[in-house]
């Protein structure tokens, strides 16, 4: 006789487990303990075999032999129904490790600093932007549009620069993703232009020689430690962007040769900094403290050096100096560079422009690699340290009219 419910439901469990046939080669096994299993017998390539269907009563009765009703589809077209549940529970295993949000966090760990930090900017972003509606899709299912409705709904909170900061940062999840074999291409760039162009944020910079002449003075009376000190001093004499000054390595530091390599942030793109007589003093200095870890600028409460300082320390010591957000920033020493080699110093803009790892085009619209104008470079930098000693000596400032 087939199986009923009630005969399932009131099927008791007996010292040894026992199975009460339906029909087609289906039957339920009861354990000692209770459970209750639904299991289908089946032979295919004239071996005998067994499925499993699910349990009672998570699975009903009703789910069960249309499950098996499935497998016997299978069978007849030549397919070994256990075999088929293996081979798809291991593509969903798969999907679940190509899943956006587990790559995305694979790259977090890897690529960014204090990624494990709550208030990581990145992080915040993905888990905010991104994951509720993209992160446990395979990564290659995912479509421009679908980026694209993740960025319009932090539009829609009148935030496009962070709009555009998602974008970015989705962009550097799928070229992970690319290296390591498990997306074929970056399909961020197929957004260029959907969103509204970013009004951009100003950062408040200093840029009369007299003012920064004070500020300089300002910066070595600081009272601080011996690595936000040094920060605050390297940071006017190497102009680059704050997150990757605090986040500087000392294996991408030569000091014999008078060089920093890293990768930008914004491109990817590595990116060479020549260091003055001076910036190598300030580094000599802060070897001794950081230099068996990491980070040149290592976290005063992380010992072993393994993360940087935080985001905020080159700020709230400009504040304590008395430079609140609105009259300098830390990245406000790039304006003030900009403006002073230019309009003072006549330095020749595209050295500059390639120092501040600017976009750069060559006469022929191709962009110059990163060596490019390098011994140059290495003069303008030393006379930008000579000249900003100077002011902060005392010296005569002369201010030149811009070139024309």
């Amino acid at each position: 006789m087939p199986l009923s419910d009630t005969a399932i439901k009131n099927a008791k469990p007996a010292d040894k487990p026992y199975k009460m046939q339906d029909e087609k080669g289906m039957y339920l096994l009861v354990h000692s303990n209770g459970s209750k299993y639904f299991r289908y017998n089946y032979r295919f390539d004239g071996k005998r075999k067994t499925l499993a269907l699910g349990t009672y009563p998570v699975t009903s009765l009703k789910e069960a032999r249309d499950k098996r009703d499935t497998a016997k589809k299978q069978i007849d077209g030549g397919i070994d129904p256990s075999e088929n549940k293996k081979a798809v529970k291991a593509s969903k295993a798969e999907s679940a490790a190509n899943s956006f949000e587990i790559i995305a966090r694979e790259w977090g760990s890897k690529k960014v600093n204090e990624w494990d930090d709550k208030n990581n900017r990145s992080k915040r972003m993905l888990e905010r932007n991104v994951f509720p509606w993209l992160g446990s899709r395979p990564i290659t299912d995912i479509l421009p549009k679908d980026i694209l409705a993740c960025l319009r709904r932090v539009e829609d909170r009148g935030t496009i620069e962070t709009a555009h900061r998602t974008l970015q940062i989705c962009g550097q999840v799928f070229r992970y993703a690319v290296a390591t074999g498990r997306a074929d291409r970056d399909i961020t760039p197929d957004l260029r232009g959907a969103l509204p162009p970013a009004k951009g944020e100003h950062f408040a910079s200093i840029t009369e020689p007299k003012q920064v002449a004070e500020l300089l003075r300002a910066i070595d009376s600081y009272q601080g430690s011996l690595s936000a000190v040094c920060a605050l001093k390297l940071a006017p004499l190497v102009f680059v962007r704050p997150g990757e000054l605090r986040a500087a390595e000392w294996q991408h530091i030569d000091l014999e040769a008078k060089e920093w390599r890293y990768f930008v942030s914004k491109t990817e793109v590595q990116h060479i900094v020549p260091l003055s007589s001076q910036a190598v003093k300030i580094l000599e200095e802060l070897h001794p403290l950081s230099g068996h870890g990491r980070f040149v600028f290592a976290s005063e409460r992380n010992p072993r050096g393994d993360r940087c300082m935080s985001e905020n320390t080159l700020n709230a010591a400009l504040k304590r100096l008395g430079y609140g957000k609105d009259v300098m920033t830390a990245h406000g020493f790039r304006a003030m560079a900009r403006t002073i080699l230019d309009e003072v110093l006549g330095v020749r803009v595209d050295f500059i422009e390639h120092q501040l790892a600017h976009a750069v085009k060559d006469p022929n619209g191709r962009a110059y690699n990163r060596t490019a104008h390098l011994p140059e470079r290495h003069k303008m930098m030393q006379q930008w340290s000579d000249y900003l000693d100077g002011l902060k000596n005392g010296a005569v400032i002369i201010n030149f009219e811009k070139r024309a």
